[in-house]
């Protein structure tokens, strides 16, 4: 049986995946599947402590939304009823998002509330 112990290093991470990446197919209920799971784990926990990613701001998170629907600053004031001044001014940070702008993005969009509110 192989010594189990917590990542502490690159290079004892880098090792884990390429163990992982061995036993990724092993069933459920198996030694190696056993170790699948506790090394998932224990690279899971190294990365979160490494390679933490910061929430994105509610302006990232839109740029990021139009972007991916390949959706312009005048297409989406269309699709809002809004000028494109004033989506203009918002993807600026010149003008605050109103509460039911947040409430289009989220329901139109499917930007998370929790992203939106947290100014």
């Amino acid at each position: 049986m192989e010594t189990i112990k917590p990542i502490k290093t690159e290079q004892e991470y880098e090792f884990a995946l390429k163990k992982l990446e061995t036993i990724f197919h092993a069933k459920p209920n198996t030694s190696e599947g056993d170790l699948l799971e506790v090394l998932s784990l224990l690279v899971h926990e190294y990365e979160q402590k490494q390679y933490k990613i910061e929430p994105l701001s509610p302006l990232e998170a839109l740029k990021y939304e139009m972007e991916e629907r390949g959706l312009s600053q005048t297409g989406l004031a269309k699709r809002m009823g809004m000028s494109k001044s004033t989506i203009s001014e918002i993807m600026n940070g010149k003008k605050q998002m109103s509460i039911n702008f947040m409430k289009f993005l989220h329901n139109e969009l499917g930007i998370p509330a929790h992203i939106l509110l947290a100014y």
